[in-house]
Formats: structure tokens, C-alpha cells, sequence
């Protein structure tokens, strides 16, 4: 898919096999999946060729920033899914040129539906290529922000439900309970570890683009990029707090778990001594010698089972005073 965004252009997305004559000033021309036939579009727009999905994907800083014959190239990765609760992280290409910016994507993130939607609203934001550039890592930024305050959200409710006795006690299989809660974690982690990987390329694309020679050094962009760069920074400095904590949750469930276990195996070990003693006195009595003293004695059966409950309430008596039960 292939749009246009600037003076003359409309939401309407490019039919390369039925295009006309292309709007005279499209400042960002953005690239979703693209086509052979939309790659070619884009290439006569700028100028240059459009790198592939095998290009995106180098992990080199070289191949990733970089600027030749005129068009600062910048490639970073990018958080979506992050509403279907499937994160992960995609390359997206930015070709920025005097006079156009390019994107090529394979994922449609929310923060570029939600810039899309903006840049629809007022068409007057699109005024250069920079411009756009920079309103457009603003827009990833704060996604990126919004998903780490999810995950804290999500760590705050995990940590409610480890660390909540009664609530653990109203349930009838607590083992369900703290899986649920393992896969909780597991799901948190994997978010943040790819809000981690995202911001840090983020950090180095606007480390980049602020150091370039298009961002005068006292200009607008340049404070705004310095601004987005120190949120960034920020972003990964509390993300790895975020991961702290939940390495901490992961031990306390952990640790809940062999408490869980312990206390099983512990009923274990209790029953096992009060029903001992009555073990024993069954087992002397069921014996088949012929000369017994109680086998003809008429209190011998009443006997009998008086020392057997005896036995069994007295060890549970005992361990319920000491606590055990």
C-alpha cells in the first residue's frame, strides 16, 4: 500500500496500475507492504532506490544510519501488537531527502495509524520533510511510552495478586492460580523486553538525526530531538526498573510455589504420623496367634478401638497445638 501526505494529496491510497498524474507535493510518502510497481513510485520520487526487507533486517549500525548522495537513511525497530497482546518488533526504513520522507514498513504500528489520522486532520503539520520526520518519532515515542506504563500496570497487578493471601486462600486449586500468574509474567516480560529493543534503536536513530547536518544546532528540531532523545533514554532507564521488579515477582512466585508445595508435603508427613499409631495397633490385633489375652476378653473389640481413635486424635491434637495443621 502505498499514500501520499501533503499539499494536493488524499487519504485515498495509490493504485499504481491505475495512477495518473502523481499530487505535486507529497512531503511523506509512506510505503506498507510495498509492491514492486509502488517501489518503483517511490524510487522516482526521491530519486534512489528503495532498500529491501533483507536490508532492513541487517543489524549493523552502517547499514542501518547512514547518509549517501544527499538521503539520510535510518532504520530502527519498531513495537506493534502490542493491542492483540502479541508484541514484537519489525525494521522500518526512514529516507529522509531535502524535499520528501520516505517509509518502508511491513507492520502498520499504532502510533503510525494514529500520526496517519493526525497528518489527516491537519494537513498544515506536513510543512517539510523534517518536520514530519520529527512529529512522526514523537508519535513512537510516546507509544513506546504508553506500552511501558501497560507493562508497569501489569507488573502492579501481578504483584497484587503473589503477594494477596486471601486471595490466594479463596481458591479451590492455588497451582491454577500461580500458573496463570507464571504466564502473566512471561507475557510482561516478553513486552518489555521488546519495548527495550525498540527504544534503544529509537536512541540511536535520534542520536543520529540530531547529529546530522539537516538539524541546525540551534533550531527548533534540534531542541525537540534532544527532548525525544532524553525521553528515550529515560524510557530504557525505567524500563530496566520495570525489569527488576518482575525478575523479583518471578522469584516471590517462585517461592510461593515451593511454600504451596511445602505446606502439601508437610500434610503429607502429619497425616502420615497420626494414622501410625493406629496402623500399629490394627496391625497387633489383627494377628492370628491362638493364645491372645483380649481375643476372649468381652471389652477386647471396644478396647481395641478406643486405643485406635486414642492414637489418631492425640498426634492431632498435638500438631494442631504446635501449629503444624
Amino acid at each position: 500500500m502505498l499514500r501520499l501526505f501533503g499539499l494536493d494529496c488524499t487519504p485515498t491510497p495509490i493504485d499504481p496500475k491505475a495512477i495518473g498524474e502523481l499530487p505535486s507535493g507529497p512531503i511523506w510518502v509512506d510505503m506498507l507492504s510495498p509492491t514492486k510497481d509502488e517501489e518503483k513510485i517511490a524510487e522516482g520520487i526521491i530519486g534512489f532506490n528503495i532498500p529491501t526487507r533483507e536490508d532492513m533486517l541487517e543489524i549493523e549500525p552502517s547499514s542501518r544510519l547512514f547518509e549517501r548522495n544527499g538521503i539520510t537513511v535510518m532504520t530502527f525497530w519498531a513495537l506493534h501488537g502490542t493491542t492483540q497482546k502479541k508484541p514484537g518488533i519489525d525494521p522500518i526504513t526512514l529516507m529522509l531527502t531535502d524535499r520528501h520522507l520516505v517509509t518502508i514498513r511491513y507492520v502498520d504500528p499504532t502510533s503510525f495509524v494514529a500520526f496517519a489520522d493526525h497528518l489527516y486532520a491537519e494537513p498544515a503539520v506536513a510543512q517539510d520533510p523534517l518536520s514530519v520526520t520529527v512529529r512522526l518519532m514523537d508519535a513512537i515515542v510516546d507509544r513506546l511510552a504508553d506500552s511501558l506504563e501497560s507493562a508497569t500496570a501489569d507488573l502492579e497487578e501481578i504483584s497484587e495478586r503473589i503477594f494477596d493471601r486471601d486471595l490466594v486462600k479463596t481458591r479451590r486449586r492455588p497451582e491454577k492460580h500461580y500458573e496463570r500468574l507464571m504466564l502473566r509474567i512471561g507475557s510482561t516480560q516478553r513486552l518489555l523486553a521488546k519495548i527495550r529493543e525498540s527504544a534503544v534503536s529509537v536512541s540511536r536513530l535520534l542520536g543520529f538525526l540530531a547529529g546530522s547536518d539537516r538539524v541546525a544546532p540551534d533550531s527548533l528540531h534540534a531542541r525537540h530531538l534532544k527532548s525525544l532523545l532524553g525521553d528515550a533514554r529515560a524510557l530504557n532507564d525505567h524500563s530496566d526498573f520495570v525489569a527488576e521488579n518482575l525478575n523479583f515477582l518471578l522469584d516471590a512466585a517462585l517461592g510461593m510455589i515451593s511454600l504451596e508445595q511445602n505446606f502439601v508435603m508437610k500434610l503429607f508427613s502429619v497425616f502420615a504420623v497420626i494414622f501410625m499409631p493406629p496402623t500399629l495397633i490394627a496391625g497387633i490385633y489383627g494377628m492370628n496367634f491362638r493364645h491372645m489375652p483380649e481375643l476372649q476378653w468381652l471389652y477386647g473389640y471396644p478396647m481395641a478401638w478406643g486405643l485406635i481413635l486414642l492414637s489418631a486424635i492425640l498426634p492431632m491434637w498435638l500438631a494442631r497445638r504446635k501449629g503444624w495443621l
